[in-house]
């Protein structure tokens, strides 16, 4: 397995709608498999294929619901939220855009996505709270949407800084160097 690159805001494949998988082989899994591995190396929740330079319908999120405890580990290809109830607003960070969060972003509470493992078979995924989020990122991403577009103003874009503590930030930022 392997750890890839990660592309940065201003890459143009970001702002992409990434292509449907049609072909499910062997290189879907270790894909999924490199995206985790790719993720955690850069303490992520969540990973999207276009975030590697990969234009296709895939992402990756792991992450434990800190109100439940509950752990959530999926890879999907070819997601469509089916669902979307009630309203979240929060913090945002993404591994695309380093040193930056954004605050005020608004998700859905609840969602119910549906698409398909990396074998081709159809599953689907309810969550709610950090996995909903995640899963709505991640999604976001593959339509060439950024948490940047979801800002209601310039001034809910914060640069990260030395006195910002790591439990108020989002999961998605990296670590400071």
């Amino acid at each position: 397995m392997a750890v890839h690159d990660l592309i940065f805001y201003g890459n143009p494949l970001l702002r992409q709608k990434a292509r449907k998988i049609h072909h499910f082989d062997a290189s879907l899994p270790r894909l999924a498999q490199d995206m985790f591995e790719t993720m955690h190396a850069n303490d992520g929740v969540g990973l999207a294929a276009p975030q590697i330079a990969q234009s296709l319908r895939l992402f990756v999120v792991e992450c434990t619901d800190h109100e439940t405890g509950k752990h959530h580990k999926v890879a999907m290809a070819n997601p469509e939220i089916i669902k979307a109830q009630g309203e979240q607003t929060g913090v945002d960070g993404c591994l695309s855009i380093p040193g930056y969060y954004g605050v005020n972003v608004r998700r859905a509470t609840r969602v119910v996505v549906k698409g398909q493992d990396m074998h081709g078979k159809p599953m689907r995924v309810s969550a709610e709270g950090l996995f909903a989020w995640a899963l709505q990122h991640e999604i976001d991403h593959l339509d060439g949407i950024l948490y940047l577009d979801r800002l209601d103003s310039p001034e809910d874009l914060r640069e990260v800084q030395p006195e910002d503590r790591v439990e108020d930030l989002p999961l998605a930022l990296p670590p400071e160097k």
